[in-house]
């Protein structure tokens, strides 16, 4: 069994070829799938992050017309995996696209 770390919170296991959570060793999804389809999506409103600095119309805290701030955690342990600002109606990014035969054939793992 070989766990491939790609990021701090997310590795690749050769042998199922899916991602897994770094702090639980919870499998997420597929490897060859976005890993953010695997994670509960929390969506927070901008301006709980980024609490307004003055009163006013222009208060420096982010638009919720504007941005939406998508996290992305672990359903085993409730680990946080990810954050992303998108606009409103732009689909989840796809940030991670490895290539699972080569990282199979380098650490190995079965080969189907």
């Amino acid at each position: 069994m070989a766990r491939v770390p790609i990021t701090e919170a997310l590795a690749i296991e050769t042998t199922t070829r899916s991602w897994v959570c770094r702090a639980c060793g919870h499998t997420l999804i597929a490897a060859d799938r976005n890993y953010k389809e695997g994670c509960l999506v929390w969506m927070r409103d901008p301006r709980e992050v980024h609490r307004p600095l003055v009163d006013g119309a222009y208060t420096f805290a982010p638009d919720p017309d504007w941005v939406r701030i998508l996290e992305f955690i672990c359903p085993g342990c409730g680990h946080l995996v990810e954050v992303e600002y998108l606009p409103p109606g732009h689909p989840v990014t796809w940030d991670l696209q490895p290539d699972v035969d080569a990282l199979v054939a380098r650490y190995g793992g079965e080969t189907s």
